[in-house]
């Protein structure tokens, strides 16, 4: 059965992806407000998907025992490859995604700005369909959808739950500023998490995906800068 990316995305190298993930953070990404002009460094923050080999569990078909292998020799039922990279990418960036969705989901009646308003309200209607998609690339490889090893607050761009309080507690220009501050910095993580899968991942779905979600979501941080809440 073929892989299927998510609907609207378009079929980039692998290579491709990564040169332009690398040059947006490596060593930190640099974004430059059109509208101020300012410039804005994202400091450097640590792997949150291991890169190193790791050793998996691969479940038998119905009589067979399972094994433990490799995670670089691990298949898909459709003979693709991918290891326990992709596997965490998937599973954190699920969890990831959702803390967007809630964010943007408190939007209405709360942003001052339009423009704002419609900004989330179109992160959230983008990030739904990517978690269902990596939802379905786990399922289709009897993956679970979660670990509980995970420490999902230690995430790249992860908000508090004090800081989801504070900002539920916001209207206009004050929500605006707080949303646009905790927004980017959960942007600027996922990009972090995309880029870790593009260096250490070798499943091709996935890298596609991760290079076009950090693309998006580095287009999202320019527009917001670009909406000069002050």
């Amino acid at each position: 059965m073929d892989e299927k990316v998510p609907m609207n995305r378009r079929t980039v190298t692998r290579a491709a992806l990564i040169a332009v993930v690398l040059a947006a953070i490596v060593g930190g990404a640099v974004l430059v407000s059109r509208s101020t002009g300012e410039r804005s460094a994202a400091a450097p923050r640590p792997s949150a998907v291991a890169t190193s080999p790791q050793r998996v569990i691969v479940p038998g078909r119905p009589g067979e025992s399972a094994k433990v292998t490799d995670s670089e020799r691990v298949k898909a039922p459709d003979g693709s490859t991918y290891n326990a990279v992709d596997t965490a990418f998937a599973q954190m960036m699920i969890v990831h995604h959702a803390q967007a969705v809630t964010m943007s989901e408190l939007a209405p009646g709360r942003a001052g700005n339009k423009q704002l308003a419609a900004l989330a309200d179109r992160i959230g209607a983008a990030q739904k369909p990517e978690i269902t998609w990596m939802q379905g690339w786990l399922r289709d490889r009897r993956l679970p959808l979660s670990d509980p090893s995970h420490n999902h607050s230690t995430m790249p761009g992860m908000q508090t739950e004090a800081d989801l309080t504070a900002l539920a507690g916001l209207t206009g220009t004050s929500f605006d500023r707080k949303f646009i501050a905790m927004m980017s910095a959960h942007h600027r993580g996922a990009m972090q998490m995309a880029r870790d899968v593009l260096a250490g991942g070798t499943d091709v779905p996935v890298n596609e995906f991760a290079g076009e979600v950090a693309i998006e979501q580095g287009s999202e941080i320019q527009r917001m800068n670009q909406l000069g809440v002050v």
